[in-house]
């Protein structure tokens, strides 16, 4: 494609107006944050970890009612030991799902990784323990309600479930605004249905979360938003008490529930991340805004587009070939303060259909709140970027894409 002439300042004048709209989310989100931390009266003493079985952890206990807080729930599960987003929302499917219950997806099918947790036989997934999995795909603007509602009166449900971020698909995110009324629609024509909402890469892109417009759960990783860049592992789940003892079960035991389960290395870097999490989403979307117009000024589509709202951290690029998306990709490693000198090559990847490429010069390792990229390798050639815990980083990103 022919370079035009772009400068970087001349495009942050024109994102100026959406700058300072998420400026402001950032400020009603921080002060959100610190509320709930002065409600629940952190102190050092939370910062100090436990071993064995970590009974009366006050650090882990304290920091789920904050959480809990924050998202406006009666409870919460917050812990190290859920190893990844799709552990976190596997585990709240096995916690509320029972034999003969039915899933409803409202927003097509699961993420990819998913894929073994609802389908397979004597693999221990959901298909195998009886359980039904039907999905809606979602319509050009939005849910498709008259399914929706047509199956919710007739079937009742246990879980309907709604992802907010879009995987890896071209459709946008979902705003809570869209939500809030489909929601209510399903409670009143169905009120034992759990709503449950996988809100990776949703969490303070907006002034409310699912769980403040009908959600009874949702769930996302630590080394995503909520984490700020800080926290190491982990993933949260947060919803109704009924929802919340249910899911404890599965996290560990019936006899257990949320009784144990040890942190030696104590609980700092999640709290400080939870804390720092408002502002570095705001840099994620800024640069985001920031990157993606560069890349449609020099003649790429992207979704969402500049002028639209953005209901996640993620911004995509469609590009025309398979090499123009690996050398994307490459670039983005090679800015990266961790690994910068690897050069990321498509493969395949536990989990995913097809070849993956990724790159991920992270502290964290996989941490998709810092600056990252992945993509399958098929037609449409479409780049997933997300993260980036400055702006500056950012800015060096979409400079660097004006010699793309």
């Amino acid at each position: 494609m022919e370079n035009k002439k772009i400068t970087i300042e001349e495009i942050e004048k024109q994102l100026r107006p959406q700058f300072d709209e998420i400026e402001k989310v950032a400020y009603l989100n921080q002060k959100k944050v610190l509320d709930a931390f002065q409600e629940i009266g952190v102190t050092t003493s939370h910062f100090v970890g436990t071993t064995g079985y970590g009974y009366t952890d006050k650090g882990r206990d304290d920091f789920a009612r904050l959480v809990a807080k924050i998202f406006g729930t009666e409870d919460a599960i917050c812990s190290p030991h859920l190893t990844c987003g799709t552990h976190t929302i596997a585990t709240v499917l096995y916690g509320l799902l029972r034999p003969k219950d039915v899933m409803l997806s409202i927003t097509g099918s699961l993420y990819d990784t998913l894929e073994n947790t609802l389908h397979g036989k004597d693999n221990g997934s959901l298909e195998s323990l009886g359980v039904k999995f039907e999905f809606f795909d979602l319509k050009e603007n939005g849910f498709d309600e008259e399914k929706i509602y047509k199956y919710v009166k007739k079937h009742k449900p246990r879980v309907v479930f709604v992802q907010k971020s879009r995987g890896y698909s071209s459709r946008k995110a979902l705003s809570c605004l869209q939500m809030k009324p489909v929601f209510e629609k399903i409670h009143q024509l169905s009120p034992e249905t759990f709503i449950v909402v996988d809100n990776c890469y949703g969490e303070f892109v907006e002034v409310q979360e699912p769980t403040q417009v009908g959600a009874d759960v949702c769930m996302g990783s630590f080394i995503k938003n909520l984490g700020g860049g800080l926290a190491p592992t982990g993933g949260y789940i947060v919803g109704t008490k009924k929802a919340i003892e249910n899911i404890e079960n599965r996290l560990t035991c019936p006899s257990l529930g949320r009784e144990t389960g040890s942190y030696e290395q104590g609980y700092r870097l999640f709290y400080q991340g939870l804390f720092l999490a408002p502002h570095v989403v705001c840099q994620a979307l800024k640069g985001a805004l920031l990157v993606g117009e560069v890349m449609r000024q020099k003649g790429y589509k992207i979704i969402p587009q500049t002028e639209e709202k953005c209901f996640d951290i993620i911004k995509s690029v469609v590009f025309n070939t398979q090499d123009e998306l690996v050398s994307f990709v490459q670039l983005i490693q090679k800015l990266s303060p961790v690994d910068s000198m690897f050069v990321p090559m498509p493969y395949a990847m536990a989990g995913y259909t097809t070849d993956v490429i990724m790159a991920a010069g992270t502290f964290v390792e996989g941490a998709s709140i810092e600056l990252s990229c992945d993509s399958p390798i098929k037609k449409p050639y479409i780049a997933y970027f997300q993260g980036g815990l400055t702006y500056e980083q950012l800015k060096i990103l979409a400079e660097n894409l004006l010699k793309f």
